[in-house]
């Protein structure tokens, strides 16, 4: 029988699998790869000893996650200087998280909606739904017409002569991989994080999947646009109360307990099975 660490280390090799593929067509090679996982293996030490309320000592990090003592000075003062680096120029998450609040509410309001409950078309300005009003609705500090030319510039909203159209099913950049790859890394994280917390035994949260095989191109294809539909009547109704328990917190609770966050998705994913030897 396997022991846990060999099974926890052959399920985590399996996850890493795409992940891979990933730095591969990007041309992150196995040596930079190692090298920049010291950083994570220090990271997640350090957040283990906080855990359990023991000090992150240089000597207890190393002992824990194998980092040699050298290289978790060396690179806890290479991830301070980054940090200052950062702080000199505006963080892009609060430019995406700006861009998604404004689908969100395109997607949730029905002022904002079709008769079909779904996002509807709007004007740039003006009477009536508006873009303007839309983005004013959520805030006043960026001017919508910077919005939207972020929004144009990811892929996320067309203009037709009709007006402006929000594309897909929310908020899903199309362009720029600088934003894509945040969102992706996010989503998979926090993905991941929950599973972990439930393998573990430390949470319960939902994780589920439906598995289906021996299907046609056909059949997928189906499959893909039910799983569409479905993710658009949990967004209206997870999004619904969200924004309750947003409202009622910011009116009912001080600040210092406001210190939790929560993500909600979905996915779905499909590819051709090779034949087994």
């Amino acid at each position: 029988m396997n022991s846990q660490p060999t099974l926890a280390l052959d399920r985590v090799l399996r996850v890493l699998q795409p992940l891979v593929r990933l730095l591969l067509r990007n041309g992150v090679t196995y040596t930079v790869f190692v090298a920049a996982l010291k950083r994570v293996f220090l990271d997640a030490a350090r957040q283990e000893l906080a855990h359990q309320g023991m000090p992150a000592t240089d000597s207890a990090v190393t002992l824990l996650c194998g980092v040699h003592r050298r290289d978790v000075r060396n690179l806890t003062r290479a991830a301070q200087a980054s940090q200052q680096a950062q702080q000199a120029q505006p963080p892009l998450p609060a430019a995406l998280g700006l861009a998604a609040q404004v689908v969100a509410r395109w997607m949730h309001e029905p002022a904002f909606q079709n008769a079909a409950g779904q996002a509807g078309v709007l004007t740039r300005s003006g009477a009536g739904p508006s873009f303007e009003q839309l983005v004013e609705g959520v805030s006043r500090d960026v001017r919508p017409r910077a919005v939207l030319a972020e929004l144009l510039r990811l892929g996320v909203v067309q203009e037709t002569d009709a007006g402006l159209e929000l594309e897909g099913s929310g908020f899903a950049p199309r362009q720029g991989f600088e934003e894509m790859s945040w969102m992706f890394a996010n989503n998979l994280q926090d993905h991941a994080a929950a599973a972990v917390a439930n393998l573990q035994g430390e949470a319960n949260f939902l994780e589920q999947a439906v598995f289906v095989d021996q299907l046609s191109a056909a059949s997928i294809e189906q499959l893909q646009q039910a799983s569409k539909q479905a993710w658009q009547q949990a967004f209206k109704t997870v999004m619904q109360t969200a924004s309750t328990r947003f409202e009622h917190d910011a009116a009912q609770s001080p600040p210092a307990e406001r210190v939790h966050r929560a993500r909600f998705g979905v996915y779905f994913f499909s590819e051709r099975e090779e034949p087994t030897p």
